[in-house]
This record gives C-alpha cells, structure tokens and sequence, in this order.
C-alpha cells in the first residue's frame, strides 16, 4: 500500500480482503467515508479506508453489529459519546465473556465424547459402536 494515496474500489477491496460489493454497501451505511469520484465516475477512496474495513470484519468476527460498529465510528470525542462507547464496549465484553463460557462447556463436552470415542476403538477395534452417535442416538 506503501506509494498510494488513495485507490479504486477494486484494489481497496482487494486490499482489504473482501469483495467490492462490501465495500460499497459499507460506503452506503456510512460506515466509510464517501468515496471521491475519479472524472471518469469511478470511487477513490483513500488508502487507509483498507484498515477501516479490516477493523469492521474484525469487530463484526468479534460479535459486534456494523450499527454498534457504526455508533463507535460517530463518537467525537465528548465525554457523553464516550461514556455511549464505554457502556457498548462493556456490554460487549460481558457478552463475549459468556460466549466464552458456553464454548468451554461445549468443549469439555467434547473431550468426554472423544475421549469415549478413543476408549471404545481401542477396546473393540472394527466391531466398535461410536458411543457419540448411540447417545444421540437416544436422545430422540
């Protein structure tokens, strides 16, 4: 990116690993800055737009909405739009914090039904039964 000012959508989007289309309706969410127009019609948008959007995916990864990504994006700075960001941030972290939890419960889960897996093959070999299907099996 070194040497650019700024770039069309197609390398921006390729830049920022993902298709134009996403960048565009990032730009129509207001997500992006509005993108400058080349005399030909094309959008220029300015290189750092690349880390903008990576930092979008992240957050979206990370469970947050592109409207709670947006409300981040429209904090000036004022302590009353900061005090806004620190409460979104803080329900965020305690969301994040259960999810966690769930996938370690889920985890452990998994090891028993693994560890069940490994013990049955090794005591039956080809005759094995999976002890996680015949539990699924009777769930129903």
């Amino acid at each position: 990116m070194s040497g650019y000012v700024a770039a069309q959508i197609g390398k921006i989007a390729k830049l920022a690993e993902v298709s134009v289309d996403t960048v565009r309706y990032y730009e129509r969410l207001n997500l992006l800055p509005t993108a400058a127009r080349t005399n030909s019609g094309y959008r220029v948008f300015p290189v750092e737009t690349v880390e903008r959007i990576k930092f979008i995916k992240h957050a979206q990864e990370m469970g947050l909405t592109l409207e709670e990504v947006k409300q981040l994006f429209a904090s000036g700075g004022d302590a009353n739009q900061c005090r806004a960001v620190s409460e979104l941030l803080s329900e965020k972290i305690v969301y994040l914090d259960s999810k966690i939890s769930q996938m370690q419960s889920f985890k452990q889960i998994l090891e028993i039904h693994l560890t069940d897996c490994k013990k049955e093959l090794k005591k039956h070999g080809k005759e094995a039964e999976c002890p996680v299907l015949l539990t699924i099996e009777n769930m129903k």
